[in-house]
């Protein structure tokens, strides 16, 4: 990571359903209210929100660049979306990204990306969202980049990226159960296209058809949030179109260079979106201490 550029996310949440923010083919028309960033050089990135017993909340991946560790945070907000309640909720030996939340036969479960370690880990809540532990019995035979399951039809897909793929390849593995055993059943690719390129939020079915946010990368890590789309059921040879892409509006400045995440909570969507920074000195400084 350059020190002459550091990216800097921050977490938004809009007042709309995922569904009229697809159908409007745009965030821009929709109210942000943006979650707070305390000190420099920290960053807040790859929401998932959920509502629980009345109050709204969200987890997301916390990175200080002071430490190079990116842990799992949650925030528990009120009606004005103001943070009543926040901690770090789950960190491991390695980086943590992209907290994908799953509600299933009345529990909760979490499944981040595990950044520097090849073991996929799936963590049922003790006490969401404050508690969590692994689930041992699960067990996901591929390395993954934003793993992010859903279920149809009565079957669970899982819908990844894999470190050593093309960066426009997208992977889909079925299984009957959350916790596998998972197999592998079809690869998506797109030509010439940047659409495909990971996973960046909540699967969406609607009008018989399952749609999915995925990250562009064409100079940047996240520029946008691309929607690709497939007819129901789904099927081994299921294919995915490109479709809507995504960007951060000029009113969300200087929080306009990257967007990366689309996820679904009920009446609200989360988003994030980034800045870049060129205080080189400043980051100077901080890698060295």
């Amino acid at each position: 990571m350059s020190i002459f550029r550091t990216d800097i996310w921050k977490i938004g949440a809009i007042t709309a359903p995922i569904q009229r923010i697809i159908e409007a083919g745009s965030i821009d028309p929709f109210p942000i209210h943006w979650l707070p960033l305390n000190g420099s050089f920290r960053s807040l990135s790859d929401p998932f929100g959920m509502w629980h017993k009345g109050d709204l909340y969200v987890l997301a991946k916390y990175y200080d660049y002071r430490t190079r560790k990116s842990v799992i945070k949650a925030f528990r907000l009120n009606g004005m979306f103001q943070v009543m309640e926040e901690r770090v909720v789950l960190s491991e030996a390695w980086n943590l990204t992209y907290p994908t939340l799953i509600e299933d036969d009345g529990e909760i479960w979490m499944l981040p990306d595990p950044c520097g370690s090849s073991r996929l880990t799936l963590y049922r809540a003790v006490d969401f969202p404050w508690q969590w532990e692994a689930v041992p019995e699960f067990s996901f035979p591929y390395p993954t980049i934003n793993a992010t399951p859903t279920k149809s039809d009565g079957l669970w897909w899982m819908f990844y990226t894999s470190p050593d793929s093309a960066p426009k390849t997208l992977k889909i593995a079925q299984s009957t159960h959350l916790c596998g055993p998972w197999e592998n059943i079809s690869t998506q690719t797109t030509e010439g296209d940047k659409s495909i390129s990971r996973m960046g939020g909540s699967p969406v079915i609607q009008e018989g058809r399952i749609i999915l946010p995925t990250r562009t990368a064409s100079n940047a890590y996240g520029d946008s949030v691309r929607l690709i789309s497939a007819t129901l059921p789904l099927s081994a040879t299921s294919s995915f179109n490109p479709g809507t892409e995504l960007r951060a509006p000029a009113r969300c400045a200087p929080y306009t260079q990257g967007l990366h995440t689309l996820s679904a909570a009920g009446d609200v969507t989360f988003i994030d979106a980034k800045r870049i920074d060129r205080n080189w000195l400043h980051r100077l400084i901080i890698d060295v201490r």
